[in-house]
C-alpha cells in the first residue's frame, strides 16, 4: 500500500472518513474515522484501526471481538479527503452482529 499520509486532507479536528468495503462482495461495511495516527497504525499492521470520537482512543477493529479486518487496499477519493479501505473481514463489521452497518435498506418511495 503506498498512502502518502502527508498528502491526506484530514479535516479540522485532524480526522478523515474511512469508508470500508468489502474485498468479497464489494459491499460497504462500515464507514469510520482515522486520524494520522490510525492510518499509519493501519499501514503498520495491515489491519483496520480507526480513531473513536465517542472514547477519544485508538480502535484497533476486532480487538474485542475477533471480527477483524485485513487490509487488501486503501485508496482516497480525488480530493484526499475520504479513505476507502478494502478489506477481508473475518465476522461481522456492525457492533449489531449484522454482517454490514448499512443493512437497514429503505427505498426511496418509503423515504420521501
Amino acid at each position: 500500500m503506498n498512502i502518502d499520509i502527508d498528502s491526506i486532507r484530514f479535516d479540522s479536528d485532524g480526522l478523515v472518513p474511512a469508508i470500508v468495503q468489502s474485498a468479497r462482495d464489494n459491499r460497504v461495511l462500515m464507514m469510520a474515522y482515522m486520524n494520522r495516527e490510525s492510518l499509519a497504525a493501519s499501514l503498520q499492521s495491515r489491519q483496520t484501526v480507526f480513531w473513536s470520537r465517542s472514547r477519544n482512543e485508538l480502535w484497533h477493529k476486532g480487538a474485542t471481538s475477533s471480527n477483524f479486518q485485513d487490509i487488501v487496499s486503501i485508496s482516497t477519493d480525488c480530493d484526499a479527503d475520504t479513505l476507502l479501505v478494502t478489506v477481508l473481514e473475518h465476522g461481522p463489521a456492525c457492533h449489531t452482529g449484522a454482517h454490514s452497518c448499512f443493512e437497514n435498506h429503505q427505498s426511496a418511495k418509503d423515504v420521501l
